[in-house]
């Protein structure tokens, strides 16, 4: 196994660069850190195009990862603690971090089956968001997770941490506002749009057969654009004194309610497993 100890080796500069978005775009990857996270992106199928591990980091949990990359023919690299230290981008690494080509598809190559069960988000910003819209998502059957005009990459590794991998397992799709409503109104989907402004409760709309629930932006919340576009728009009834909910939490409880109504509530594993 090759060994690096020192934090100014170049490999290990060219890595910490991947931290930025310009340079994950360039090079069509990104980066995974954490045992969990890396063992669920490489079952879900990513392609793993290299991995670094630290065994003075490792509690013991990273060797059967270290055997299933091994298995398939992945180059790992052995760290010093101080090499690690330099391209560890989280607080308490446990010694595994693994460049991935880096997730999300295209509309053209979307390809959900019918009916569809998916949520989009417009303008969704903060990357914790989108890593806990994607649990949710996976742990309530979502076909597929649409970021209209995106501001963060799926591949920004906050995304990745936040969704504990699940932005592998999960089939993302980033595209203009335009051409996802194109291709909704194409295929026939729903779209149900989440505002405030609207008399119609989330429990009221009918989320039962091909459906996008749309959710946006923290502070903005949806364009007038996709407003404009929606079949049905519905509201969360809120009666306490904060003007709105986190836009995660938000998603959690729409897709719920169309699981509620969908009767798809048994799956391979209990929520917040």
């Amino acid at each position: 196994m090759e060994t690096i100890t020192s934090p100014s080796n170049p490999r290990l500069r060219a890595l910490a660069r991947l931290k930025r978005r310009r340079d994950r775009d360039a090079a069509g990857v990104t980066l995974v850190e954490g045992v969990e996270e890396t063992t669920l992106a490489l079952e879900a199928g990513a392609r793993v195009r290299e991995a670094y591990w630290c065994p003075e980091f490792d509690d013991g949990r990273g060797e059967p990862l270290l055997a299933a990359l091994r298995e398939r023919g992945v180059g790992v690299v052995r760290l010093s603690r101080a090499a690690f230290e330099k391209v560890a981008y989280r607080e308490g690494p446990d010694g595994m971090l693994a460049v991935l080509a880096a997730p999300g598809l295209t509309l053209a190559q979307f390809a959900p089956p019918e009916p569809e069960f998916l949520l989009l988000a417009e303008h969704v910003e903060k990357p914790g968001n989108l890593g806990a819209i994607l649990r949710t998502a996976d742990a309530a059957g979502v076909h597929g997770v649409l970021a209209a005009d995106p501001v963060t990459d799926w591949g920004n590794p906050n995304v990745v941490r936040s969704s504990k991998g699940a932005v592998f397992s999960v089939p993302v799709v980033s595209a203009t506002t335009a051409d996802t409503l194109a291709w909704l109104r194409q295929r026939g989907v729903s779209l149900v749009a989440a505002t405030p402004d609207t008399d119609v409760l989330h429990t009221e709309a009918d989320l039962t057969g091909p459906v996008a629930i749309a959710v946006g932006a923290e502070k903005e919340g949806l364009s007038r654009q996709l407003l404009d576009a929606a079949d049905v728009r519905v509201r969360i009834p809120m009666v306490g004194r904060v003007d709105s909910l986190n836009v995660a939490t938000s998603a959690a409880v729409l897709l719920y309610e169309a699981v509620r109504q969908r009767g798809t509530d048994e799956g391979p594993g209990a929520v917040g497993s």
